[in-house]
């Protein structure tokens, strides 16, 4: 376009001088992470990327200033961890941290044009935002302990103990200003999952299951006793939880819906029982019409859409399955089945890698496995296009978007849920390590006692500060600008402790920005 002669063999160009493009390679490889199916052109740019940037990852720097350190970081990170497989939150730590050391490549191409070296109020926000939901993180997760341990699921002496492990899932997979009922109830619903599951395969005998299965259907739990009573009095608590918080006509129409699709779920599990005592072998087909309930991806998803609606007068049948939704289910099962076929041929269980193999007796399991994948990735593309395109509730849509990263990142390149140790450097990253900085100020220092009268100065200041029913108050209007009362140290510490105490992570952080 601007005269200049460009040559036909352009990629070659590009592949012998890739040090030149390593920075539109590395946006071109982040663009093609949402692909639709049938979209060939990405696929074929995308393999382009990545082999220039596997090349990048031998670069010696020290020849090289086009590539930062952070750059050939971030680029690694990338390559190894796909986007689908990535927790927000614990993103966002990373690219804090290598921010800190400079920014990640400077150049015309790049989407990265500020300078973090010379934006230090804006790389301290970043910081104490990151560290100020730890905060909340860490308080709502010793509410889950203490609510797993008064329903006596942590200690039910078999399966697997997931109470942190699921916080984290529900936690870090987002960094939107969801709130903390819809947090805890996404890790409630994948607690009670696990601890049911793990009853249906290893612990309860035929008939302790039937009459667990059969009080469910019922919704009835009179009768049962030992680890049956107590999954299913946890599972009643919990869906009347649900309803609680919905206007009492609301949630009266809500409960039979929750009811349904966890009698669904147990009896997924129940069926699966069976065939692996019975030895029967399922088709793949009838495997998946299981499986895919089974996985209980939906039953997690869907209850958490419902806080989303309670103040509208035209609500959505969050309930329902939509396209969406039946995705979701299979990308779980397909992303589970990959990974956990080894554990499960020992336990006697189906998997669709192992029903592949037995069908086709002539392929290797790689083959299987690959064959399994490749459906893996035509679902994945399909439930991308309905997350980005879908007309329907935008919340809705980043609920089972977020759920969807979850499974992907507990089964992306190993069975990380049923380790022990996998994950836990990453759950300290996420709640319990801080981002070392000089000068915090989301973490007030002990409140200093008040005389008489600045209590009284700000009680006019903050006539109410914000309690549960009220965490929308406009608190960015509060300012040192208009309120020369905040400018002293002492009622500010006192100001932000109690509205921190009662407010939502959003809206603390929006707090804490007037004193940037």
């Amino acid at each position: 376009m601007q005269g200049h002669f460009v040559t036909p063999e352009v990629l070659a160009y590009m592949e012998e001088n890739y040090e030149q493009f390593i920075s539109a390679m590395y946006s071109v490889y982040r663009a093609t992470d949402l692909r639709f199916p049938g979209e060939n052109e990405l696929e074929e740019a995308r393999t382009f990327a990545i082999k220039l940037l596997e090349k990048s990852k031998t670069i010696n720097r020290d020849h090289n200033i086009l590539i930062s350190k952070g750059l050939q970081n971030m680029i690694k990170y990338e390559l190894s961890v796909p986007w689908i497989a990535r927790m927000d939150h614990i993103d966002h730590r990373m690219w804090i941290e290598e921010n800190k050391a400079g920014p990640l490549w400077i150049g015309k191409a790049s989407f990265y044009r500020l300078s973090c070296l010379d934006n230090k109020n804006l790389m301290q926000l970043a910081v104490e935002n990151f560290e100020f939901r730890q905060s909340i993180y860490g308080q709502e997760l010793e509410e889950l302990k203490r609510w797993s341990k008064k329903w006596r699921l942590s200690e039910m002496g078999f399966g697997r103990e997931k109470t942190t492990v699921t916080y984290f899932a529900a936690a870090a997979s987002t960094c939107l200003p969801y709130n903390s009922k819809t947090r805890l109830e996404i890790a409630k619903a994948a607690i009670i999952v696990t601890v049911a599951d793990d009853f249906y395969d290893m612990e309860g005998s035929l008939t302790e299951l039937e009459i667990l299965t059969d009080a469910v259907k019922r919704w009835d739990g009179k009768g049962l006793e030992g680890h049956g009573k107590t999954i299913f009095d946890a599972l009643d608590d919990f869906v009347n939880d649900i309803a609680s918080n919905c206007h009492p006509q609301e949630g009266t129409k809500l409960v039979p819906k929750l009811q349904d699709i966890w009698r669904e779920t147990f009896i997924s599990w129940m069926v699966e029982r069976r065939w692996s005592l019975t030895g029967y072998i399922p088709s793949m087909d009838e495997y998946l019409q299981t499986g895919t309930i089974s996985i209980a991806a939906h039953t997690m998803a869907l209850p958490a859409t419902t806080f989303f609606f309670q103040n509208e007068t035209e609500k959505p049948n969050v309930l329902e399955y939509h396209n969406i939704t039946k995705l979701l289910m299979e990308t779980a099962r397909l992303a589970n089945d990959t990974q956990s076929y080894q554990k499960e041929e020992a336990d006697g269980k189906m998997n669709l890698v192992l029903l592949h193999l037995k069908e086709n007796p002539k392929t290797s399991i790689e083959d299987s496995i690959t064959y399994v994948r490749e459906i893996l990735e035509l679902k994945k593309k399909e439930f991308l296009k309905h997350v980005f395109m879908d007309d329907m509730s935008k919340s809705c849509k980043s609920i089972h978007l977020f759920c969807m990263k979850v499974f992907q990142m507990f089964f992306n390149s190993e069975n990380l849920y049923d380790s022990e140790t996998a994950l836990l450097d990453t759950i300290n990253k996420a709640i319990y390590l801080p981002i070392h900085h000089k000068k915090p100020f989301l973490k007030p220092s002990p409140a200093v006692p008040l005389n008489k009268k600045k209590e009284n100065e700000i009680s006019k200041i903050l006539p109410s500060i914000p309690s549960e029913n009220k965490k929308n108050t406009k608190i960015t209007k509060i300012s040192t600008r208009f309120h020369p009362i905040l400018k002293d140290p002492d009622s500010t510490s006192v100001v932000k402790q109690r509205f921190v105490k009662n407010s939502s992570a959003a809206g603390a952080v929006r707090f804490n920005m007037c004193f940037i």
